[in-house]
């Protein structure tokens, strides 16, 4: 199978142990359902058009420029030359900065998944000694580097015969978890309700297997497009039906008596890709 055209190609510098790598993307929407806007009455594409929200007129590509907006509801005009010289400098490399046990990283603070690889045979070697020496203490890198114009934070960790590498969210951009949950009330369990439920968890546990993840809107998207195009009639979806509101501990009864009569799931074999996380 042919690799993917890298994004980005640069270093992997640990210390004085520098490999040249390749970054590829790890995770797409191409193969998404997509649609295109499209005139009702003439059946042509519609096309995307800048106005001035004052006169109405159309604004040629050559006069766009970015601006940003004051308090006092004002812009302040910037050159694409300006923007360019605030842009920090880049030479390629991403950085190893520390070690860190992977749980200490919370998820939240996860952007995009990327893949690292070795660009010929000469980055081979110490590719994988920084990939299996990663492996042997159990740990993840912190790194840095300047990606697609922007200075990043990386994740980084072995993973199958390579290295993944997560871009990741600045404090500032991750929300505070109080604005959400500052209204939950504290609560006490009964310690019954809790053993039951825990009963019920330790029935239900599973592995982690992404391929029998189930993308129900973009299958129902699918469908009804071959549905158009074959002149079938569409079906309607089924309404879920409204959940009542019952007994807590007798809803836990009941999940009890259903976990009991499923029958237990095998775990899912895992087929040779080599994608099984390190």
């Amino acid at each position: 199978m042919a690799r993917p055209r890298a994004q980005w190609k640069g270093y992997l510098k640990l210390d004085e142990i520098t490999c040249q790598v390749a970054l590829f993307s790890g995770a797409s929407t191409g193969e998404r359902t997509r649609f295109h806007t499209v005139n009702k009455d003439t059946g042509n594409r519609v096309r995307r058009e800048f106005v001035d929200e004052k006169t109405g007129r159309a604004v040629e590509r050559e006069d766009q420029v970015k601006g940003y907006e004051t308090d006092r509801g004002d812009f302040i005009i910037l050159e694409q030359e300006e923007i360019n010289a605030a842009i920090p400098e880049g030479d390629k490399t991403i950085r190893i900065e520390a070690f860190i046990p992977c749980r200490e990283v919370d998820t939240v603070y996860f952007d995009k998944p990327y893949y690292l690889a070795p660009v010929d045979k000469v980055a081979e070697e110490a590719f994988d000694l920084i990939r299996e020496g990663m492996k042997k203490k159990k740990v993840a890198a912190l790194g840095e580097a300047v990606l697609f114009r922007r200075v990043r934070k990386l994740m980084i960790r072995p993973f199958g015969d390579g290295i993944v590498a997560n871009t990741l969210n600045f404090d500032y951009e991750v929300r505070s978890a109080t604005e959400a949950f500052g209204d939950i009330p504290a609560i006490k369990i009964r310690k019954d309700m809790l053993d039951l439920a825990g009963h019920i968890i330790g029935t239900m546990a599973g592995e982690f297997d992404p391929s029998g993840f189930d993308d129900r809107y973009d299958a129902a998207l699918a469908e009804l497009v071959r549905a158009k195009i074959e002149g079938r009639p569409i079906k309607a979806p089924k309404k879920p039906k409204a959940g009542k509101v019952v007994d807590l501990m007798e809803a836990l009864r009941e999940s009890a008596k259903v976990v009991a009569k499923q029958p237990r799931k095998p775990p899912a074999k895992r087929s040779g890709t080599g994608k099984k996380a390190a």
